[in-house]
């Protein structure tokens, strides 16, 4: 079968960059080419493809429809070009571990551990991005992801690290101020809350069985890493994962105002698709976080 000859990436460029443009003549200046050549590219291309990339209306250069779909991809087929190029260039001769993370966990547990990581793996280069929410393995190409929630991925393995421990939280200063030592004493503290737990104070309250009447009131933020800093600037109290306020207890700076947490069915888990679990960066970057939760949870 006789294959079809492509478009040079030279090619494909002189039109990305003339559309973007719509001016031969600015394109030309941009790629160090001359206005000729340019158009020369975009006649060649336009012959190759056999239709009209751009018409000439009122001395304006404008895309046609044609046009208009068939950048749409060149820009997205130059981008993943692009990267790839970039994550080869960086990772030389070490193997590639595209990996995403939930962002507070990544930036407060595991940024912080990962010299460890590659002093036992210096043979990985990571690439680290942040999720929020869960993806599709097959519309990204992620080798694995630290995921918040519930045990379930679709085409993935999940390997449990750790669930999620809610602690009751707020500043010393604070602590010392409002003169908080029982749950009960919550009932003068302005407790912060997070949009995605309307309920976390009220079923904290539950547990402990305490029931103060401001559970649902407070200022609400987004993020756990935003209800830190307001902890930290003495704004009031919180409940915050474990892992994100261990070190400002061991250091003074925070006070847990109980021992009781807030127990969850919910946790962090690493997720992989199927076809990459035995891959041996995948294996390697399962074996330390399993390592890194059983140490953590220990100390």
């Amino acid at each position: 079968m006789k294959r079809t000859r492509l478009p040079s990436t030279a090619t494909l460029a002189a039109f990305e960059c003339a559309a973007r443009h719509l001016n031969f003549r600015r394109a030309a200046d941009e790629l160090h080419l001359t206005q000729g050549a340019v158009s020369q590219q975009v006649r060649l291309l336009e012959a190759q493809l056999g239709v009209a990339l751009f018409a000439r209306v009122r001395q304006r250069v404008l895309l046609t429809s044609a046009g208009e779909r068939y950048l749409r991809e060149v820009r997205r087929i130059l981008r993943e070009l692009g990267e790839v190029t970039h994550q080869a260039m960086a990772s030389g001769d070490k193997e590639l571990l595209n990996l995403a993370a939930v962002p507070t966990f990544a930036v407060k547990w595991l940024v912080p551990r990962l010299p460890r990581f590659f002093a036992a793996h210096g043979h990985v280069n990571l690439n680290l991005v942040s999720r929020s929410a869960p993806f599709n393995f097959e519309a990204e190409a992620f080798d694995a992801a630290i995921h918040y929630g519930e045990p379930s991925w679709p085409g993935a393995v999940c390997t449990p690290l750790f669930e999620e421990d809610m602690r009751p939280v707020c500043s010393a200063h604070y602590q010392r101020r409002l003169r908080l030592r029982t749950p009960a004493d919550l009932a003068r503290a302005t407790l912060l809350q997070q949009f995605t737990r309307p309920s976390a104070w009220q079923d904290w309250f539950t547990h402990v069985r305490a029931e103060p009447a401001n559970a649902f009131q407070g200022p609400r933020f987004d993020s756990f890493s935003m209800i830190l800093e307001a902890v930290q600037a003495h704004m009031g109290a919180a409940l915050l994962p474990r892992f994100m306020v261990a070190g400002g207890i061991a250091r003074g700076e925070l006070v847990q105002l109980a021992p009781q947490g807030l127990p969850s069915t919910r946790g962090y888990h690493l997720v992989c698709p199927e076809a990459r679990q035995d891959a041996p960066a995948v294996a390697a970057l399962r074996g330390w976080l399993l390592r890194e939760a059983a140490a953590d949870l220990a100390g």
